[in-house]
């Protein structure tokens, strides 16, 4: 895939492009702030790119605020944000209008090469890769009022497998059931989370924000 990234660590930024390089990909920039990535974005249409939440000059949200331009102006080019810790705002900005060619991973992720580029090819794909630790972070933070919590420990996990982007076929494999059990909680799911009268993927996607908004 062609891709572009926006990290102000020389030694991560050079580390990715490197790893990139080395599984085929093509990499048409790699920068050091989040605005130089935008201005080359326009002529280079990359397919992902790849940004980090925190950049110069304030090293607050730049590379949130990047990737917000990019889904507004360019829905066709995957978003995989890097954050150092867990920013349950930020990923709910992120994440607010769809979880389609989207990413959020912690910067540990990376690390782990395989779990890194299976997000990237997930958003690539047209699907979204968040970060397990961050849902199972939204898990804990569930109180007695939220309808989370009337799901069952397997249709959490289920969901858990949902939110951080894997189809159906992926969670049957990951969890070692069957695709028609995965639908039959994937159904439950909906159903505790009073989604059953919303059709189509919008359910899955609102069923990831469930966790977000809670």
């Amino acid at each position: 895939m062609r891709l572009m990234i926006a990290e102000d660590s020389t030694l991560l930024r050079e580390g990715l492009v490197r790893l990139l390089v080395e599984e085929g990909h093509d990499v048409l920039g790699a920068y050091g702030d989040a605005d130089a990535l935008l201005a080359q974005l326009p002529s280079r249409r990359p397919d992902v790119v790849v940004l980090d939440i925190r950049m110069p000059p304030t090293h607050t949200d730049e590379g949130l605020r990047a990737a917000l331009t990019v889904r507004e102006r360019w829905p066709d080019v995957g978003v995989l944000v890097l954050s150092q810790h867990i920013e349950r705002n930020y990923a709910a900005k992120l994440l607010a209008s769809n979880v389609e060619r989207v990413g959020y991973l912690l910067k540990d992720r990376v690390a782990q090469v395989e779990e890194f580029l299976d997000a990237l090819d997930r958003v690539h794909a047209g699907g979204a890769a968040i970060d397990p630790e961050v849902v199972r972070q939204l898990v804990v933070r569930t109180t007695h009022s939220d309808p989370l919590t009337r799901l069952t420990p397997r249709e959490r996990t289920v969901l858990e497998a949902l939110a951080q982007g894997h189809t159906n076929a992926a969670i049957a494999q990951k969890l070692h059931i069957s695709q028609s059990s995965v639908e039959k909680n994937l159904n439950a799911i909906f159903d505790k989370l009073d989604l059953t009268h919303t059709t189509g993927y919008s359910r899955r996607i609102l069923a990831v924000l469930r966790y977000l908004e809670s």
